[in-house]
């Protein structure tokens, strides 16, 4: 009787918090100041900072880009903010958040290489000052929901230790939107949905990017619109795996190509996500002294139905259709709105940009690669950035083709690395897929479509355009300007001089989901940190202790061999 009176509790409990009504004002708010009331003597209040970020969304899907897909949510939004045209992100996910948080690029991090695998003793460095607790510090409330992708392999780790209050969502790259599981391999997966430092089960099949909408409203429910708010919402859309609620799916029903069909369907919901969390602000009072911020993180995948037409290239390459973002800044305090902004802006820019704008300090001093380009933004000025350091990635496949010769002496050109300065870019090394892709409307689509630009077997380790002039990279200058080829190579240089080693190390297989519970999550403690660092000296040390660890110190010895530099080319 006893355990049926429990058990009916902890259902009603879970079905209560189910159906809250996302509409209605919280208690815990805040009653609004009454009518007529003297205006406070206060200085303004820093505003509300809503950083949107989607995964894997291309280029050419959104609605003002032209595409077939419905976004009448973000075409509004652009339309009456400021539409980022000249806005740059990573190529993939891991880069693109680290240096969205850590206002540095990859090679001031470690993380030039790849992503951080769910195995391994990897994480976003703990030397290095978040954005969000550069905001704790500013006063400001910071709430995360949605996808980490920085690391976990420690508690210090997890978002909660990295300056927010606050944690809903995955952990690991990418999960099923309705189970949450997730597969690091054959045999090799776990469940990957938490709440703050524990493993959120009872939240299982619901929808990833509705249950992450209902949590951004709820914060905004719950929340004083009084105190500053920093709300981080990393929808896990439109990520494989293509999954999609049937009501969206019907509306790309003659829609030809399946996976671009279901894509199409996945984008839409999401955009209807951010219509629920957009009017939640305005419900709750946020909206009037808040910056909505929207971002993609790296290029679409075309083998998945993104679409990053007319740009070259895709996700994973240091092409434009892998690092060109979709971007644009939505707020009442912006002073020119309706207009697109063509001003240089990259991910890195975020971090100084919203700590000016939370009453904080952040420059170069600090350190940091970005810039504040809020005056570029909300007045149409100048953009303070010149030049945009894409990425050195040393560990990444050496081109054949290249050499220290082919570079003048400057630079070895077999290393995968990609520079902008000014309206020049430059890249060597091997890019990655450099297509033309259309978008995937057809049912036959890739077929004999595929070979309709193709890259033809290449030659070269070296590339230069003109973005300005030609932002599609059609014609390759490099062999007409060895001048300005020089001066980017000296440039790369200059930068990889201040680089630090890059951290990649080898899967563990002590972070198997089956050690741990069957959910994906810390599992290293201080003492195998030590044994990282210290190598042999510290087995020496401990070998009694190594006694208890020897099932699976073979384990350890394979992995650690087999942990190769292919893992680039499954991303």
């Amino acid at each position: 009787m006893h355990a049926l009176t429990g058990l009916s509790l902890v259902s009603l409990l879970s079905f209560g918090y189910l159906s809250w009504d996302w509409a209605r004002p919280s208690l815990m708010a805040d009653a609004p100041a009454e009518a007529g009331a003297p205006p406070s003597a206060a200085p303004p209040q820093p505003p509300h900072i809503i950083f949107i970020l989607t995964d894997d969304q291309g280029y050419h899907d959104v609605g003002y880009h032209g595409s077939d897909i419905e976004t009448p949510t973000l075409d509004r939004l652009a339309a009456e903010g400021v539409k980022l045209e000249n806005y740059y992100i990573q190529p993939i996910c891991t880069p693109s958040r680290s240096q969205l948080l850590t206002g540095r690029y990859q090679i001031h991090t470690g993380l030039q290489h790849s992503i951080i695998r769910p195995r391994q003793p990897n994480c976003l460095p703990l030397d290095q000052v978040t954005l969000p607790q550069k905001l704790q510090e500013a006063g400001y409330s910071t709430h995360m929901v949605g996808k980490w992708h920085l690391g976990f392999y420690r508690k210090e780790c997890l978002p909660t230790r990295r300056g927010f209050d606050t944690f809903l969502g995955s952990l690991t790259g990418n999960v099923d939107y309705y189970t949450y599981d997730n597969c690091d391999g054959p045999g090799v997966c776990g469940f990957d949905l938490h709440e703050g430092e524990s493993v959120a089960w009872g939240l299982s099949g619901q929808y990833s990017t509705m249950l992450y909408a209902q949590r951004a409203s709820h914060i905004l429910a719950s929340h004083s619109p009084r105190r500053p708010l920093f709300l981080y919402v990393a929808f896990q859309a439109v990520h494989t795996p293509l999954q999609s609620p049937r009501e969206y799916l019907y509306r790309y029903r003659t829609m030809g190509n399946v996976a671009r069909r279901k894509y199409a369907a996945m984008v839409t919901c999401m955009d209807e996500a951010v219509r629920n969390i957009t009017w939640a602000l305005k419900r709750y009072g946020f909206y009037n002294n808040s910056v909505i911020i929207f971002s993609s993180d790296n290029g679409g995948q075309t083998f998945s139905g993104g679409s990053n037409w007319p740009l070259r290239g895709r996700k994973g390459t240091y092409w434009e259709g892998g690092v060109r973002g979709l971007g644009f800044v939505h707020s009442p305090l912006l002073k020119r709105k309706r207009r697109t902004s063509r001003a240089l802006v990259h991910i890195t820019d975020w971090y100084p940009t919203l700590v000016g704008l939370a009453g904080g300090s952040a420059s170069a001093a600090d350190g940091l690669d970005g810039y504040d380009v809020w005056p570029a933004i909300s007045e149409g000025r100048a953009s303070p950035r010149t030049e945009i350091l894409h990425n050195i990635d040393p560990l990444y496949n050496h081109a054949q083709h290249g050499s220290l010769e082919g570079g003048f002496g400057i630079w070895n050109t077999a290393v995968q690395a990609a520079i902008r300065v000014g309206e020049w870019k430059l890249l060597t090394g091997d890019p990655g897929y450099g297509d033309w892709i259309p978008p995937q409307t057809l049912a036959s689509f890739p077929g004999s479509w595929w070979n309709l630009e193709r890259m033809a077997s290449v030659r070269q380790a070296v590339w230069l355009f003109n973005i300005s002039a030609d932002p599609y990279e059609r014609e390759d200058l490099a062999g007409q300007r060895p001048d300005v080829v020089r001066t980017l190579l000296a440039r790369l240089a200059d930068y990889n001089r201040t680089a630090i080693p890059v951290r990649y190390p080898a899967e563990n297989p002590r972070a198997h989901p089956d050690f741990n519970g069957g959910a994906w999550g810390p599992w290293a403690s201080d003492e195998d940190e030590e044994e990282e660092e210290e190598g042999g000296r510290a087995r020496s040390f401990s070998r009694g202790r190594r006694k208890k660890k020897c099932k699976i110190c073979k384990l350890r010895s394979f992995f650690r061999k087999l942990n190769t530099r292919l893992m680039s080319h499954r991303i």
